[in-house]
């Protein structure tokens, strides 16, 4: 089965000068649902940017579902690949939350009864089926963060990336977001720092230092690698132990 992604070779340096990738190689299998960890400046987003061309000009490729991320291809690559920023007002912009969601398909080109279904359908993902016709600024703001995923999800995307889906949420969001994105039969890419969400949402992950890959297995085995941790500058919450989580 061709991969959800495949990065071969791939290096980055900034036009100052800053090198942020160093031959970066990854592959995520269809389906699988994998963490990005990294300290700050590792090169998490500048390796995040490269998934729908918002960055280019390196050394090395990116394919998404066996397509190149190349110009040509930009319009069905962004399409594919649904990215969630952190902040959700960087992708809320409509007068309501139907708005918001409908709007990547109908400059797809659906109308009428399919966009309402596509609409739907992604607004009953995320349970927000019922704020439809709510403002986003009128909605809490784990609220918006799922209504962000949704935006993306009526894309029906090959894969979902999250950068920091956890962060700025209450437990009761967090635990909301967390039991939406477990449902969810897609790809998952998530970048984040919140270890503990990365254990109980992806069975792998992969860690990113200094624009290289430093690790990649199974996200217990790594945050129990207390020399990888401490290298890498990865800590975890004050008496959180990932062998007290069931597997």
């Amino acid at each position: 089965m061709t991969p959800s992604l495949r990065i071969s070779g791939l290096a980055f340096a900034y036009p100052d000068g800053y090198q942020a990738l160093f031959g970066v190689n990854l592959e995520i299998a269809k389906g699988e649902r994998v963490a990005l960890l990294g300290p700050n400046g590792a090169g998490k987003t500048t390796l995040v940017l490269h998934l729908n061309g918002l960055l280019a000009g390196g050394v090395g490729s990116v394919e998404v579902a066996g397509l190149a991320v190349e110009k040509q291809n930009f319009p069905e690559i962004r399409r594919r690949v649904g990215v969630v920023f952190q902040d959700p007002d960087d992708q809320l912009f409509m007068p309501t939350v139907r708005d918001d969601v409908a709007f990547g398909p109908a400059n797809m080109g659906l109308t009428g009864a399919d966009l309402a279904t596509r609409v739907d359908e992604a607004l009953e993902q995320v349970a927000m089926s019922e704020y439809g016709d709510r403002p986003p600024h009128h909605l809490s703001f784990g609220q918006r963060r799922r209504v962000a995923v949704a935006t993306v999800l009526a894309m029906h995307p090959e894969i979902l990336v999250l950068d920091e889906p956890s962060s700025n949420l209450d437990p009761a969001s967090r635990r909301e977001l967390a039991d939406i994105l477990r449902d969810l039969d897609i790809t998952l890419f998530m970048v984040t720092h919140d270890l503990p969400y990365a254990l109980e949402l992806c069975p792998r992950s992969v860690v990113l230092s200094e624009g290289v890959v430093v690790a990649d297995g199974p996200t217990r085995n790594i945050l129990l690698n207390d020399e990888l941790m401490r290298a890498n500058r990865l800590e975890l919450p004050y008496g959180f132990d990932p062998r007290n989580v069931p597997a």
